[in-house]
């Protein structure tokens, strides 16, 4: 009697190769509309900000397949080991894109109310932010591509400086509304553009947790001593300088993201 195995075997890898592939078109166009809606808001781009908004549809959907998918692998094949976390982390990673395409939506449709009034040159106070931000998320998903622990769990450490940069826009933006005047309303636009980014920041930590138990099968939410030792044990190797800054080997007492609440407003 002939074996099916080498039959199921080869459907087995087919299904994981569609899999991963859905998770990085989803990254990659996650990625765009968070791009689109920061450009659309400085460049005062209506139609950018649209777009932002329209292919949001898409990110949805293909949040759907990777967990229809997901499902049908733990079903059909019942993986173990290190592919049962690559099922598992795929489908926690794609619930984490889908956020931050909310958060690109959301900063979109603050940004078409932003360009129907009188430019304000505060605007560019996001940049800063936003470039960190973007940085955690590159790096989020190439830490999950590649199963990068030490990358991933280096995230974790950096996303201070996202928050630090968070503050200090927020502040010079709440004192510009307490000052009051025309532009007020547009100044809180920014205030809730900024948050979206810092959230973008959280989220890209729970990515970067997600390739580190991909790739070591341990989880490091809550742990921030955890990330400090895999940073130490498995260096970034094109780090500018080393993430492990004095004062960053304590553990921190929720995950990153965990009470943000929805992405959508």
């Amino acid at each position: 009697m002939r074996s099916n195995t080498p039959h199921i075997i080869r459907e087995f890898d087919e299904a994981f190769l569609s899999l991963g592939g859905k998770v990085s078109t989803m990254a990659g166009q996650t990625r765009i509309n968070l791009e689109r809606s920061i450009q659309g808001l400085l460049n005062r781009d209506i139609d950018l900000c649209r777009a932002v908004i329209a292919d949001d549809a898409d990110v949805d959907e293909t949040e759907r397949e990777i967990d229809a998918e997901g499902l049908d692998i733990l079903m059909r094949y019942h993986p173990v080991a290190s592919d049962l976390r690559k099922v598992i982390s795929s489908m926690k990673v794609a619930a984490n894109l889908e956020r931050i395409s909310d958060h690109a939506v959301n900063i979109a449709k603050r940004a078409k109310k932003m360009i129907s009034r009188p430019l304000v040159s505060e605007a560019k106070l996001i940049e800063p932010v936003y470039s960190l931000a973007d940085a955690l998320l590159r790096d989020a998903v190439a830490a999950y591509i590649d199963s990068d622990s030490g990358l991933g769990a280096s995230l974790k450490l950096r996303d201070k400086e996202l928050d630090k940069a968070d503050k200090r826009t927020t502040a010079r933006l709440s004192e510009l509304l307490e000052e009051g005047g025309e532009n007020a309303e547009l100044f809180l636009h920014l205030v809730f553009v900024v948050r979206s980014l810092e959230r973008v920041g959280d989220l890209a930590v729970n990515i970067g947790e997600d390739a580190v138990f991909l790739d070591l099968a341990e989880d490091i939410r809550y742990r921030r001593k955890a990330a400090v030792a895999i940073v130490k044990e498995h260096p970034v190797g094109n780090a500018d300088e080393d993430p492990v800054q004095p004062g960053q080997e304590g553990d921190e007492g929720e995950r990153a993201g965990e009470s943000t609440g929805s992405g959508n407003e």
